[in-house]
Formats: structure tokens, C-alpha cells, sequence
């Protein structure tokens, strides 16, 4: 399983961006799926996570602002972002697990494939 990140950018704070993340292979229909995120400094955190039958869980720092979303079909994942803040500054990784259940949806060491990040820097 191969996962290709894209769609980070530079833009200015209130403004919105849509992450994609392509996944080859059949595993992605029957996987949870999630974005977690790194800023320079950190650890990676949990950003947002879907399962699949499609339950979605959020972390609180971004609930309300983003939007987490699969395509089964084209298996690929997307992170719609709105009212970005700066603090949103990071690499944002896309993560598949065939093992991941709800209740380790947002652990990091339940993903076995992950995607090489896309960079997305959100200016005051």
C-alpha cells in the first residue's frame, strides 16, 4: 500500500485548504483512515480519523474547522480545512489501518501505512 499526500500550501489565516491523499491498492476500502499533523518541535498529533463504515472523530482543536471525508471509489482521503489559524502549521500525514478499531482511531501506533506529509503553513 503506497499513500501520496498533496494539496499543502502557504496561505494567509482565515483562509482554506483541501487535503488529498491517494492510496493504491484494495486495503483503503476496508480501512479506518486519518490525517495526524507534526509542527516543527512537536510530536505528531492526531488531526482526524474516519473508519470504515465511516464514523468520524475529530481532535478538539480543529472540530468545527475541518472536515474529514473518503472516496472508497478513487480511494483517497481528503481533509477539507477551513478558518485556518497559524498554530494549524505542520506536515499533515495520511495514515491507513486495516486493524484500527473506534476506540484507537486517534493512536498513532494502530496505522500501518502512512503517507509522506504535505506541508501546510497558515501566515498571521
Amino acid at each position: 500500500v503506497q499513500l501520496q499526500a498533496s494539496g499543502g500550501g502557504l496561505v494567509q489565516a482565515g483562509g482554506s485548504l483541501r487535503l488529498s491523499c491517494a492510496a493504491s491498492g484494495r486495503t483503503f476500502r476496508s480501512a479506518a483512515a486519518a490525517w495526524f499533523r507534526q509542527a516543527p518541535g512537536t510530536e505528531r498529533t492526531f488531526v482526524a480519523g474516519i473508519n470504515r463504515s465511516g464514523g468520524i472523530f475529530y481532535a478538539d482543536s480543529v472540530k468545527g474547522r475541518v472536515t474529514i471525508s473518503r472516496d472508497n471509489a478513487r480511494t483517497t482521503l481528503y481533509l477539507q480545512m477551513n478558518s485556518l489559524r497559524p498554530e494549524d502549521t505542520a506536515v499533515y500525514y495520511c495514515a491507513l489501518g486495516p486493524s484500527v478499531i473506534s476506540s484507537n482511531l486517534a493512536s498513532q501506533a494502530a496505522y500501518a501505512y502512512w503517507g509522506q506529509g504535505t506541508q501546510v503553513t497558515v501566515s498571521s
